[in-house]
């Protein structure tokens, strides 16, 4: 299959795909066509991950934008990983080109333990 543009784009956290796909399963199982190896493992591999459920990884989200230093593209990846210690918070931002202070991974801490 040949892609031939983007028509739209949007950032999604894995407890929304988690919901999509299992909406796409009940559908699947309904009609009594069979799912591919794909589709259960993408199933298999979201029930794992998803730490929370789609409303309060989107309300995370919304918090940790108010943060200072918080860019969209980490408080998803963040809200999809929900970090428990400095130590997994360090390494969301090992790539950013700054250091967050003690205080400001606890506070970044602290808004995820709220949403856990």
């Amino acid at each position: 299959m040949k892609v031939k543009r983007v028509v739209s784009e949007e950032r999604i956290l894995l407890p929304e795909v988690r919901d999509i796909l299992l909406a796409v399963e009940t559908t699947r199982l309904e009609s009594g066509d069979e799912m591919s190896y794909e589709l259960r493992k993408s199933i298999e591999h979201a029930n794992r991950f998803s730490k929370t459920s789609s409303e309060k990884a989107r309300a995370l989200v919304g918090d940790l934008m108010k943060l200072e230093k918080m860019k969209e593209d980490i408080a998803y990846r963040i809200a999809n990983l929900m970090p428990r210690t400095r130590d997994e918070l360090r390494a969301i931002y090992a790539k950013e080109r700054f250091n967050l202070t003690t205080e400001e991974l606890d506070e970044i801490l602290e808004v995820v333990m709220t949403h856990f």
